[in-house]
């Protein structure tokens, strides 16, 4: 079988940052899959499930409410390695075209405070599995690692 594109990325190359995974069609629409790379692959510890669903349940709230976006939010979830988040628009962009929403979207996440968007039992699957003081210091830590500096090597996958 042939390798899926995800599996062709260096991941001892791969820093944090935000990364067109691949674009596909679906009809005449085109669906562009971001990876929203949080820690480093193999070299740092990845995120616990609770801080994970709750960036999940956050930014999800987050994108289908923003004005702007929020028509072309297809998906927003996390990889099962646990290192970042898979975020699926329809249209074609380029990484630096999304910059400002992934940033506001960590920014709401760092500064969220009280009962977290579907954090109840008639809502989730899991709703006691919910870490708030641990979602909002990856989102800290990610805003300022990437975000605060954002270059190049944050925007495109590196070359093997």
């Amino acid at each position: 079988m042939e390798k899926i594109a995800s599996f062709t990325v260096n991941h001892l190359k791969l820093l944090p940052g935000i990364y067109v995974s691949r674009r596909d069609r679906a009809g005449d629409a085109v669906i562009t899959t971001f990876d929203i790379r949080m820690t480093r692959p193999n070299f740092e510890p990845v995120m616990n499930t609770a801080e994970i669903h709750t960036i999940e349940h956050l930014g999800a709230t987050f994108l289908r409410n923003e004005p702007d976006w929020k028509d072309r939010i297809l998906y927003f979830g996390p990889m099962g390695c646990r290192t970042g988040f898979y975020l699926l628009l329809s249209g074609s962009y380029e990484s630096k075209d999304i910059v400002t929403l992934v940033e506001e979207m960590f920014l709401f996440i760092r500064g969220y405070e009280g009962q977290v968007p579907g954090a109840e039992a008639h809502d989730c699957g899991n709703y006691l599995d919910m870490n708030l003081p641990m979602a909002r210091y990856c989102a800290e830590k990610f805003l300022r690692e990437v975000m605060d500096d954002l270059t190049e090597d944050r925007l495109n996958y590196p070359k093997d």
